[in-house]
């Protein structure tokens, strides 16, 4: 290969569809670097789909754009499609890239050595607090081997990417020493490791090797909740809450059972949150007012929602009003469940399928509210909540930063449309904190975490985001997970691999052990846990 010392709009384009295709042939390698056995070990998958809408855009624009041009729209495609923690870092790198490549028609390797230190500025901002042992050190390692070669005399721009492959190898090699959990598991960062991939792509691109225009298949778009059939018996779907109420759980739901369908109920101290299909919303009104006073009151008939579905959104233009909530949820039955509680916007998501920043913006850009509190509900996705603040401003967007449902449920309960963005983000921050959290998994690899031997197949107690034991069965693990625990009531979230009998089950046991304990089942339908808990 002749001496490059230059590059073109062109062959930035094959240096980042080559490393979309690297990430196509080694994300389940990089998967499998995950340190914990839990089944959410999707890093080489979220960078691979943060690089998929990558490839989608600059495969669109012409051979002759330049450098900067592509620089420019690798950046902004990568921000936008940035899934999970190491999404969003590598899509900062790109951003940090981008910048140092803007107006630049062609680029020499003084100008790249300088774009690799932006790039590394970006990342570093990206994460609060940065740790030494991951994607970031890896990172560090690569800029510093392209800075010296660039600074060698007749270097290549081939030479240029193997050095920073070079040098991030060895750090990539170091990891293990400078965080415990990698040692312990006998692996290297996961996250480093994908960015060897990336490099290593662009390698093959500049090459000419396995980097042609791809094809790339549409990323799935944002789920919210199905649309239900026509219920032409009952109508009206109906909403309100009842403040300063002294009234259970129980006592609503009989009162307003034989009303309606598709009920769901909240309440938490003096409130009382009701979702209701019914033919006679005045009667459920009129049941509620004995309890206290009646607040938000919704009443939309549902025959007319389904005529609205047959014209275009070019034919309704929503009028935005006041603050909502945006979550994120992994299951249909935790999706209607946030849904009812008053959540304005919901997208599919969570363990293993983390949402792009994209899917964020665009719910918030076609959504009904002027303001939006978005919750993650996974700790892995709040990186790209942060990002969807910084995009749409801090007056627009704010984000609490929920790492599992039972944060996201308490801090939803708490939210009142009444208030500011900024006072319910306090209030639903300090809620969400205090909350309880549990769930059951299954190893997907043998690891040791927290001092536990875990095998392959053993059922994991989760308490916190903490793992704390394991189990040969659901019971088992129960039982060890919440031995002991100060709870009144639990809620359980029964997944798509556990029957709502077996579900029933497992509560029944739990009331067994304690019989303080008053425990109720919920169909959650998430992918991956056959339960998730809330307990109070």
């Amino acid at each position: 290969m002749e001496l490059m010392k230059e590059i073109t709009g062109k062959q930035v384009k094959d240096m980042l569809l080559g490393a979309y295709h690297s990430f196509e042939k080694n994300y389940e390698a990089i998967n499998e670097l995950n340190v914990f056995p839990v089944p959410d070990g999707d890093t080489g998958t979220n960078m691979m789909h943060t690089m998929a809408s990558v490839a989608k855009e600059i495969s669109a624009m012409s051979d002759t754009a330049e450098a900067g041009e592509v620089g420019a729209a690798a950046a902004r495609s990568a921000i936008m499609g940035a899934r999970g923690n190491s999404g969003v870092i590598l899509s900062q790198l790109l951003r940090g890239i981008g910048k140092g490549v803007a107006g630049k028609k062609t680029l020499n390797n003084t100008e790249i050595g300088k774009a690799f230190q932006f790039g590394i500025l970006y990342a570093y901002r990206s994460v609060a607090k940065p740790v030494e042992g991951t994607i970031l050190t890896v990172a560090r390692g690569m800029a510093k081997g392209a800075y010296q070669a660039v600074r060698s005399d007749n270097v290549s721009l081939e030479d240029v990417l193997l050095a920073a492959i070079r040098s991030g190898k060895e750090e990539l090699a170091l990891t293990p020493e400078k965080l415990p959990a990698l040692k312990a598991a006998g692996v290297v960062d996961a996250g480093g490791q994908g960015l060897i991939v990336f490099f290593e792509g662009c390698l093959a691109g500049l090459r000419g090797h396995d980097c042609q225009v791809l094809e790339v298949a549409p990323r799935a778009a944002s789920v919210k909740l199905g649309v239900e059939p026509l219920d032409l018996e009952y109508p009206y779907c109906t909403e309100f809450i009842v403040k300063g109420a002294s009234v259970d759980k129980k006592t609503v739901s009989e009162a307003l059972q034989g009303l309606g369908n598709s009920m769901i109920v909240a309440v938490i101290e003096d409130i009382v949150k009701v979702h209701i299909h019914t033919k006679n919303p005045g009667n459920a009104l009129n049941t509620a007012q004995q309890w206290g006073t009646l607040h938000d009151i919704k009443i939309e008939n549902m025959r007319d929602q389904h005529e609205n579905r047959l014209f275009t959104a070019e034919d309704i233009q929503p009028v935005k009003h006041g603050v909502g909530v945006l979550t994120v949820a992994a299951g249909e039955g935790i999706a209607r469940i946030m849904h009812e509680m008053g959540a304005a916007e919901i997208i599919s998501g969570g363990q293993s399928m983390n949402p792009p920043v994209e899917d964020f913006v665009q719910a918030i850009e076609n959504g009904t509210c002027e303001q939006y509190i978005i919750l993650p509900n996974n700790k892995n996705i709040i990186l790209a909540a942060e990002q969807v603040r910084k995009l749409l401003g801090n007056s627009k967007v704010s984000f609490v930063p929920t790492t599992n449902m039972a944060q996201g449920l308490a801090a939803l309960l708490h939210f009142d449309a009444t208030r500011s963005l900024d006072e319910n983000t306090v209030v639903m921050t300090k809620e969400a904190k205090e909350a309880a959290s549990g769930s059951v998994t299954v190893a997907v690899r043998d690891s040791v975490v927290n001092g536990l031997e875990v095998h392959q197949g053993d059922y994991l107690g989760i308490l916190n985001d903490k793992i704390v034991c394991t189990g040969a069965s659901i019971a088992e693990t129960l039982e060890k997970m919440l031995s002991g625990g100060d709870y009144e009531l639990l809620s359980l979230y029964y997944g798509a691999d556990l029957d709502e009998e077996a579900a029933g089950a497992l509560a029944e046991k739990l009331e067994a052990m304690n019989e303080d304990w008053e425990v109720e089942v919920f169909y959650g339908g998430q992918p991956l846990y056959p339960l998730l808990l809330a307990m109070e």
